[in-house]
């Protein structure tokens, strides 16, 4: 589908929304682009299995584990160094009308209090729409024209509700649009694009601060190569404020935790090749996509947001527990640096889960009064976010 069409259709949805929820510009401490807004990012952190969990009424929020957010919650995360946060938002879970798309009121509220939370720690926030699975699921021309109109209804509540906020908060218009994880066809990538300009389309029509917004679009599955290849940047009549997100766990067979008879490893980068087999994905490599991606998209004015990164802990045994727990550090290490060098926000995954295997992605134990239970995790995101 042409770039034309897919501005038609978004335009189309927007005008849709009424006038009444529009108000003038407001330049009032908007006056950072994309740039200054991903590099004042130095380290951030996902509230992950939490706002975005699949839960209705009142234990939406603890439906996969976890006990809810508290205040304390933001204050342990930035007092151990961290200075911004990401907070996945499934909003679709808690419409009071289908048709319309209608936020009930209490999860708007609550989304909001956390909100100020953050903010109230001075932390740059993001918030998103995240697994919205009758959006990111169907990335088909059949869908488009419902998903690109429920979509602007949500972000148009969304928009509203936090238009008075200041450039600290930013909005991620999706999350991981994906059918199979596989590369995208043409059409996964059209209707992929065309989410991203009813987002910026559908904020921008709600005016005040959102005027002049930061905004996050997103590559087809936030897979960067699939990105580099067909991401279409949306038309936004204010300069130098996207940025495109992407989400970085690779070599998956490393960061996953997959045991060695599934094909993982427990080793990564030519630095620790001396102590057992590592996947062909190393230094090198991430450094080449980090530069290919400054090229196409930062160089050229756009902000970039690594919107999710990790490792699962994953050991063998005891005796080679130090050694592998050592190579996940280094790993978080590497990354979150060759992030900062590049200007880019680097936002780590913490699902609260702990262990050794897949999924084990926990640094801060929000059972236990937050204590970091992955020192090793936390030592690596450190050191990185220090190299710029």
């Amino acid at each position: 589908m042409k770039l034309k069409h897919i501005l038609t259709i978004a335009s189309l949805l927007v005008a849709t929304l009424g006038e009444a929820q529009s108000v003038g510009p407001d330049t009032t401490g908007m006056n950072i682009d994309a740039h200054t807004w991903t590099r004042n990012v130095r380290l951030g952190w996902n509230l992950g299995n939490q706002l975005e969990c699949g839960g209705t009424g009142l234990n939406w929020e603890t439906s996969w584990g976890n006990p809810r957010v508290t205040i304390k919650t933001i204050k342990a995360v930035k007092a151990a160094g961290f200075n911004a946060i990401r907070i996945p938002v499934q909003w679709g879970q808690n419409v009071v009308n289908k048709e319309t798309m209608e936020i009930g009121k209490k999860y708007l509220d609550r989304v909001q209090e956390v909100v100020d939370w953050c903010l109230a720690e001075n932390m740059w926030v993001i918030i998103n729409t995240h697994h919205e699975k009758w959006l990111e699921e169907s990335p088909f021309y059949k869908d488009q024209k419902e998903n690109n109109r429920k979509l602007a209804a949500l972000w148009q509540q969304i928009a509203t509700r936090f238009r008075d906020y200041d450039a600290r908060l930013v909005f991620a218009g999706i999350n991981e649009t994906q059918v199979n994880w596989q590369a995208p066809t043409q059409e996964n990538t059209d209707v992929t694009n065309s989410y991203n300009q009813t987002f910026v389309n559908t904020v921008r029509a709600t005016g005040g601060k959102n005027t002049y917004r930061n905004l996050v679009v997103q590559t087809y599955s936030c897979n960067p190569h699939y990105g580099l290849k067909g991401f279409v940047i949306p038309t936004d009549p204010t300069p130098n404020r996207l940025s495109v997100e992407f989400h970085y766990y690779n070599p998956y067979v490393y960061c996953s935790g997959k045991l060695p008879k599934d094909g993982g490893f427990y080793f990564w980068g030519d630095a620790f090749k001396e102590y057992g087999k590592t996947p062909n994905e190393n230094e090198t490599s991430l450094i080449q996509l980090f530069d290919e991606m400054k090229a196409k998209w930062y160089d050229k004015g756009l902000g970039i947001v690594m919107g999710e990164y990790g490792v699962s802990s994953h050991y063998t045994d005891d005796a080679n527990k130090i050694v592998e727990q050592a190579n996940e550090t280094y790993y978080l290490q590497k990354v979150t640096s060759e992030a900062r060098k590049r200007g880019y926000a680097p936002f780590v995954w913490d699902n609260n889960k702990f262990g050794n295997g897949e999924e084990q992605f926990g640094i801060f134990d929000r059972n236990d009064r937050m204590k970091v239970k992955n020192t090793f995790f936390l030592q690596g995101l450190l050191e990185g976010a220090k190299d710029e």
